[in-house]
């Protein structure tokens, strides 16, 4: 009698545990602006589900050029366990090889309006969620790392913290890569559209204490350099923020490491 009482209980715990998990749910979101769904992956900790759901704070997780939706899920599949811990939706939408721009040449790319108006309007209508910039960050690594700052600097009202690990912050340097000129042409024929398209030319849009930020980079990355000269632009113009470079390249291995940092300083900022 004893060992099924034993038996008993254990099943009973196995249970309660097994119905405590964060749930990843694969949707397609419609985006008005370009007339089309787009692909978004959810993960919902366990307390922004069911009848009884808590409001969670919002992290967006923008994937890298030649990525999609479930980019991070891949890098990172401890984000369901981090998704319960700590009580955050992630929320990881396919930007295609868009650089997160309102494309100037191409109409048919508007996914600085999707992601920062009508993916939060859709993910605080079906969610969960805390509808306010005090619970909503927004990161993304090398593509997506510019994507990230790009959005929460020019929607400070939308973002209350923002991110970037390995990001692209000036895209000039690189005139020829990732297929930046599908979406501003080349740069040798219109320099002005490219200074306008990238991060480090944003700065000005802010104010210390607009947003709170955290930078970061592989000493091996070919990105060091000019998130560098972001960090010492920030610095001048008085702009706090998080600022790290550590051991490492422009690789999966490097931000599955970072994104982690990343986390628990978006953690900090929803607990203010």
């Amino acid at each position: 009698m004893k060992r099924k009482q034993i038996l008993f209980s254990v099943l009973l715990l196995f249970s309660v545990v097994a119905t405590q998990a964060a749930r990843v749910d694969t949707v397609m979101v419609k985006s008005p602006s370009m007339n089309k769904e787009v692909q978004v992956v959810y993960v919902l900790p366990d307390k922004a589900l069911g009848e009884e759901a808590e409001a969670c704070p919002v992290v967006y997780l923008l994937h890298g050029y030649g990525g999609n939706a479930r980019s991070w899920v891949g890098l990172k599949p401890e984000l369901p366990k981090i998704a319960d811990e700590k009580g955050i939706i992630f929320v990881c939408p396919d930007g295609k090889n868009s650089w997160y721009w309102d494309s100037p040449k191409n109409q048919a790319y508007r996914y600085e309006t999707f992601v920062a108006s009508e993916l939060v309007k859709h993910t605080d209508k079906n969610y969960a969620t805390i509808p306010e910039k005090k619970g909503r960050a927004i990161t993304g690594l090398s593509m997506g790392g510019h994507g990230a700052l790009w959005l929460a600097i020019r929607h400070k009202e939308i973002f209350g913290a923002g991110g970037s690990t390995s990001g692209g912050v000036d895209i000039r340097p690189f005139p020829k890569n990732w297929e930046m000129n599908k979406q501003l042409g080349d740069y040798e024929s219109d320099k002005t559209l490219w200074d306008q398209h990238t991060v480090i030319t944003q700065v000005d849009k802010i104010k210390d204490g607009d947003l709170a930020l955290i930078i970061d980079c592989g000493e091996q990355d070919f990105f060091l350099e000019v998130n560098k000269a972001l960090h010492k632009m920030l610095l001048e113009k008085n702009i706090s923020h998080d600022f790290i470079t550590r051991p490492g390249g422009h690789n999966g291995q490097y931000w599955n490491n970072s994104i982690d940092y990343q986390i628990l300083f978006f953690d900090k900022f929803f607990k203010k």
